[in-house]
């Protein structure tokens, strides 16, 4: 007999969740957030989750409060006698603190997942991690999907001539040339040189844009500074149009109004966060269906590999 499956979510990701049971077949389970007056809050679950497999569904996004609702919800479920405890984070934060790239400085990333673990997670599904090796930050089993299954039919859709794969930067280079190499394109990159987080000194292009369609592939997209300016570069550069393809659309401070005023044509994201404002050239894709089926190929102990599509390319 298969074991009850219960789908619930944290207030961050409400939307996100709901769109994710539904495509799973079944409604949201009932849950309850209380606030006292000076900020604390607790969680709790308003129906039995004794010998269930529990999807808890969080993107931990700025402020810490989501992180820490995640944290409650996990070991409220511990506590009630979940039979498993998956975790569903389609935006990991803090990943960008992977490192310890200057003295004195904190590695976040593992200090999230040490918090997800000791609260009693037994399993973790993401989506485009900011670095790959985080997943080595886990000692549990962590699903580590690849939003390239959403976007390359996507920008196939598009039919464009000339097209050419760009990264932002040279971190992004090994993930733009996944996409070249799949789509049989040429790849071009931006090399960047930053002053402090969120402000770049100079940036040159490295490749031939010229009279190309210029995709630019990265895994989130934050204040758009990077993007915006990279793209006004690509068309100095002579190129026809310039698009972005970013999985997270973290979008804060003057992003929207960055992305209105640019010369994008479009920009393509991924649901993992709810938007904070509108823009014409913004469209967004549905992750819910991807997320359900792993879930359900997770519980069934089937192979997931078919979501990676040129992961490892």
């Amino acid at each position: 007999m298969a074991n009850k499956v219960k789908i619930f979510a944290c207030s961050a990701s409400e939307k996100l969740a709901s769109t994710i049971a539904k495509a799973y077949g079944q409604e949201l389970g009932k849950v309850e957030l209380q606030k006292f007056s000076d900020g604390e809050f607790t969680s709790s679950f308003k129906e039995s989750v004794r010998g269930c497999d529990v999807f808890i569904v969080q993107s931990t996004i700025p402020p810490a409060d989501n992180l820490f609702e995640l944290l409650l919800m996990i070991d409220a479920a511990k506590r009630a006698s979940a039979r498993k405890i998956i975790a569903v984070v389609p935006y990991f934060g803090w990943a960008r603190q992977d490192r310890k790239d200057q003295p004195r400085v904190a590695i976040g990333a593992k200090l999230v997942a040490n918090m997800i673990e000791a609260s009693g997670a037994n399993r973790l599904m993401t989506m485009d991690l900011h670095a790959d090796q985080i997943q080595g930050f886990f000692e549990i089993p962590v699903d580590h999907m690849f939003a390239s299954s959403l976007f390359a039919p996507y920008i196939k859709s598009l039919d464009l001539d000339d097209l050419i794969i760009a990264a932002p930067d040279a971190g992004g280079s090994k993930r733009a040339n996944a996409y070249a190499k799949y789509l049989n394109v040429d790849l071009a990159l931006c090399h960047k040189q930053r002053k402090k987080a969120n402000e770049i000194a100079s940036m040159t292009i490295i490749g031939d844009v010229k009279g190309k369609n210029v995709v630019i592939i990265d895994d989130m997209v934050d204040t758009a500074g990077t993007l915006t300016k990279s793209a006004e570069l690509f068309m100095e550069y002579g190129a026809k149009s310039v698009r972005a393809v970013c999985t997270h659309g973290v979008l804060s401070g003057p992003a929207f109004e960055r992305i209105n005023n640019s010369v994008l044509t479009e920009l393509i994201i991924t649901d993992t966060i709810p938007l904070k404002g509108k823009s014409d050239k913004i469209k967004v894709l549905n992750i819910a269906n991807m997320f359900s089926d792993v879930m359900k190929k997770a519980i069934s102990f089937e192979s997931i590999s078919d979501h990676f599509v040129f992961a490892n390319q």
